[in-house]
């Protein structure tokens, strides 16, 4: 039972009731977890969909023996893969889509999944980054080139392994390495607010006592709106402007997740919604003055979590999979499903995701107001802007970076032009001395993760093996490319699910194949229909809420917390300046007045909407 006492002491009063919500909601989450409790929790193992394939069948991934033959012949290096067959020196466009497609399928990546890797150290003391040899936990790529450094390799750290056991588990499987997933796998803007009570505590603006997230201190953007804050470690590792030697450093940013600075339209969507949350905390505490900082707290973040779930579902994911597949593999929303397990899967988090490594666009376009290549601020090439925060701080703020992303066609796969050479050739990663190959990591780290090949996933989602030259022709398109791998591969059983899914054909009105597109929709329908807390499920929302938060857009995102004025109707879709444009007046708004609440209805029972 929880008495509650009133007094005048506002302070004594915010404790009280803190403690009180806080017996609320452990009680009550314990009564809902009681079955499953880790089920799309932070650190626990990515699902298998299907059995792990290692060397040794339990912690050895596939090529880690490299005089060992799978069927029949040895598997080829990922970097060359990379090399003769994924890399493209030019991208032709999207016709219908803008480069947000891409960005926001990052940014939901980042909200889902993150693997974390193992130190680099072996036991022995070997640095990876120096070591070319397959030792625990170094995974090199084999190189034959130059730009990898002089050691004939590329740095390669193995995933992390769950040391958790699962009851029910056979012997085999419990001894078989898994990889952790450490984020939530909900669609929850984790990457907002972050999976740690140590990291959420740090973005918030806890003195403030008003329920916002915590800014930058030391720089605003030229209209005055705030940035992220930076890192608390300092200095950190993030690039500075060469030019300017001498001038304020400009250090790493600091969000929910640590790939904040990888990119600048990562960063430019990381900054839109910490200004969105506090845009709305701050209209949550003039429409209800009685709230505490922690309802006015949980009230935005639950809102922002709601704009991530249906910008996802019903602006992202049927352009992605079609209309038609969208409507086979995930469908209307009937309510949640206690029996769905909602956890992120491994093939799903390390190759089906990754689709979208073959749409990132060679060049960062920067916009000024007219949607014009801005005259202070030209477009970049894209490998001149990783971990790059300053470009943001000392460059015009978000608002060129933005209008670049919604105002510019996002870039196209085709079976010849599938990834830009600007990550696979020039991709940096911090605390790398060389620069790195992004798609052959990826297929690396399948390997490292012991996928099953493309034919095995093809088959799981009950689409046809590819038996034959002939067959693999039929799938991928492109009969130069289809020869090329099977030259490479040897054996059609041999190719990785990354590179397989990828170079499939896409399907009509869709932007991956069929592969592709049933794991992501196979996932996405267990992210949402396995979450007891989606804004639609039953007493998350009220009513009136779930009406005011169909209203929302990325359009609406984007009006509300930058200074830009002109948007397209569907940030997503691409229209020609200014004849489709609209004014943001006309975007349409959500009214947060559906939550204003009479303070004597106040408790901790409101949380439950």
């Amino acid at each position: 039972m929880i008495l509650w006492k009133k007094t005048n002491d506002v302070a004594f009063n915010d404790v009280i009731y803190c403690s009180a919500l806080q017996y609320f909601w452990t009680h009550l989450m314990i009564l809902f977890v009681r079955q499953n409790p880790r089920w799309g929790g932070a650190n626990r193992a990515l699902e298998r969909w299907l059995p792990a394939e290692y060397d040794d069948g339990l912690n050895e991934p596939k090529g880690w023996n490299r005089k060992r033959l799978h069927n029949g012949f040895h598997l080829p290096s990922p970097r060359k893969v990379s090399m003769e067959i994924v890399r493209s020196p030019c991208k032709h466009a999207d016709q219908l889509y803008t480069q947000l497609l891409v960005e926001w399928g990052q940014l939901i990546d980042h909200d889902v999944t993150f693997t974390p890797q193992t130190s680099g150290s072996t036991a022995f003391g070997t640095d990876c980054l120096d070591n070319c040899k397959n030792v625990h936990p170094c995974f090199p790529i084999e190189t034959e080139d130059e730009v990898c450094g002089e050691y004939g390799c590329m740095s390669f750290f193995r995933s992390l392994p769950d040391c958790h056991v699962q009851l029910g588990c056979d012997i085999r499987q419990a001894m078989e390495r898994q990889q952790i997933n450490s984020v939530s796998s909900y669609i929850d803007a984790s990457e907002v607010y972050g999976n740690t009570p140590k990291l959420q505590s740090f973005l918030r603006d806890l003195c403030g006592l008003n329920g916002k997230l915590a800014v930058n201190t030391q720089f605003r953007d030229p209209k005055g709106r705030p940035f992220l804050p930076f890192v608390a470690k300092l200095p950190s590792a993030c690039h500075q402007n060469p030019q300017d030697p001498h001038g304020e450093r400009v250090e790493c940013f600091s969000a929910g997740d640590s790939r904040v600075n990888e990119g600048m339209p990562l960063t430019a969507l990381h900054t839109l919604f910490m200004r969105e949350h506090n845009r709305i905390a701050e209209a949550l505490e003039g429409i209800n003055s009685h709230w505490s900082p922690e309802m006015i707290y949980q009230e935005a973040r639950k809102i922002v979590g709601a704009q991530h779930q249906i910008v996802t579902m019903r602006d992202y994911l049927p352009k992605i999979l079609g209309p038609e597949l969208f409507k086979q593999y995930i469908g209307p929303y009937k309510g949640y499903d206690r029996t769905v397990n909602p956890s992120a899967a491994n093939v799903f988090s390390t190759a089906a995701m990754r689709f979208g490594h073959g749409t990132i666009s060679p060049v960062i376009r920067r916009l000024n107001e007219s949607f014009q290549e801005h005259e202070l601020y030209p477009n970049l090439k894209l490998h001149t802007t990783f971990f790059r925060p300053y470009r943001i701080v000392k460059e015009g703020g978000i608002e060129p970076v933005m209008r670049g992303i919604f105002g510019s066609l996002a870039s196209a796969v085709k079976p010849k032009m599938m990834v830009t050479d600007e990550v696979t050739e020039r991709l940096v990663v911090l605390k790398i001395p060389h620069l790195m190959d992004l798609p052959a990591l990826n297929m690396q780290r399948g390997r490292d993760h012991g996928l099953p090949g493309y034919n095995a996933w093809r088959e799981f989602c009950g689409l046809k093996r590819i038996r034959t030259l002939d067959d693999l022709k039929e799938v991928v398109g492109d009969n130069m490319v289809a020869e090329k791998i099977l030259n490479m591969y040897k054996h059609l059983d041999n190719i990785d699910v990354w590179l397989g899914g990828l170079v499939e054909k896409l399907l009509p009105d869709s932007r991956v194949g069929p592969l592709f597109a049933c794991l992501i929709g196979k996932q996405m329908k267990a992210l949402r229909d396995g979450d007891r807390f989606w804004w639609n499920a039953e007493g998350v929302f009220t009513k009136q809420q779930k009406k005011e938060l169909l209203k929302i857009s990325m359009s609406r995102v984007i009006c509300d917390n930058t200074d830009i004025k002109e948007v397209l109707p569907d940030s997503f879709k691409y229209g020609e300046y200014p004849s489709d444009y609209i004014h943001c007046d006309s975007v349409a708004s959500m009214n947060l007045e559906a939550w204003r609440e009479e303070k004597s209805l106040g408790g901790p029972e409101r949380l439950l909407g």
